[in-house]
């Protein structure tokens, strides 16, 4: 009988244990989705309330998958909110989806949001596409509007390029050396594909050296500096560039060498070596006439020698035909005995006649 009652007993108590195992499975998984759901709310719950606070538009949800999209939710929510505080006009173009992207596409988002803020106030016209087009390409979009609105100074040349300053000539051959100091504010219409800063550099250089070598004389550069200035700026160096020229400031003008008095010295000795070189062909050809004259003189002597040879043949001839006496032969001999002391006498008599041996 006992047996009987517990049987009956755990047949009723089975479907209970039953339900009660369900209900248990069931409130395990509620409390591990309530756990996952706060440890997510825990972890975006800061960023979710900021965004609640400033209206910025950017739910729970919207964090959860930007983390899934390897996107940082915080600079997303940072550039979010300053563009909904600041009030930026461009707001359409301004959703969290085209933050994401840009910030996918390797731009910077708080740097090009803080622009276009900066050019909002400064009613400076720049959208938002340009913006990130600008930052894209490289260029500093917030440098770039803080120039628009405070201009920047450029030396001239660049100091960190050249130690020196900008040597050019004015028309009377003096040198007169330049540091110039050039104000420029950034024009964000020409920013995408204007030249940089070292364009303006060399323009402006090569318009002052222009300037000084139009000028008569380095007299009037020192006293009007800032005409070199307004001639510079009448050339609109600024054409083609990302920067809108200022002012052009004469910072220091000194006089350097007087270059036309060393050409005309580095000519004149050039002239000089030049007629050294034509003297010295002429003596070269000189003794060349004067080696030419003394070969035709002992040509014209071996002649006259070999004259003279034939005269003691003569004489020889002349004794064999009878045409020439012993008495005759003297007479001869004393004439040029007489000869020879003649020329003893004058001083060129060192030299003998080849008929003295007859």
């Amino acid at each position: 009988m006992h047996f009987g009652f517990l049987i009956s007993a755990a047949s009723a108590v089975a479907p209970l244990l039953a339900v009660t195992n369900v209900q248990w499975a069931l409130l395990v998984v509620v409390l591990l989705t309530t756990l996952v759901f706060l440890a997510i709310f825990a972890q975006f719950a800061s960023l979710w309330l900021q965004c609640k606070m400033t209206r910025a538009g950017i739910g729970i949800k919207d964090l959860v998958f930007m983390r899934f999209r390897k996107v940082n939710p915080a600079i997303i929510v940072r550039a979010k909110i300053m563009a909904v505080q600041a009030g930026l006009r461009d707001q359409g173009a301004l959703s969290t989806k085209a933050l994401e992207a840009y910030l996918l596409a390797g731009g910077n988002v708080t740097n090009v949001i803080r622009a276009l803020i900066a050019a909002q106030k400064a009613a400076i016209p720049l959208d938002w596409n340009t913006a990130q087009a600008i930052d894209l390409a490289g260029r500093d979009i917030l440098e770039a509007v803080s120039t628009s609105v405070y201009p920047k100074v450029i030396d001239c040349p660049d100091p960190g390029r050249s130690e020196g300053s900008l040597s050019a000539v004015a028309a009377d051959g003096i040198e007169v050396r330049v540091r110039a100091r050039v104000t420029v504010r950034t024009n964000i219409q020409q920013l995408i594909g204007g030249a940089t800063e070292e364009t303006v550099i060399a323009r402006v250089g090569q318009g002052i050296v222009q300037a000084i070598g139009s000028t008569e004389s380095y007299k009037l550069v020192l006293e009007n500096p800032d005409s070199i200035s307004r001639t510079v700026l009448k050339q609109g160096l600024e054409a083609q560039t990302a920067y809108e020229i200022v002012s052009i400031d004469i910072a220091d003008v000194d006089v350097g060498i007087n270059i036309g008095a060393r050409l005309q010295a580095d000519r004149a000795e050039a002239d000089m070596q030049v007629a050294q070189a034509k003297a010295e062909q002429r003596r070269a050809a000189a003794l060349a006439a004067e080696q030419e004259m003394i070969a035709r003189i002992q040509q014209n002597k071996a002649a006259v020698v070999l004259a003279e040879s034939e005269v003691p043949r003569a004489i020889a001839e002349a004794f064999s035909s009878g045409k020439l006496g012993l008495l005759d032969f003297y007479e001869l001999r004393n004439v040029q005995a007489d000869t020879l002391m003649r020329e003893t006498i004058a001083g060129s008599g060192n030299e003998r006649t080849s008929t003295e041996a007859f």
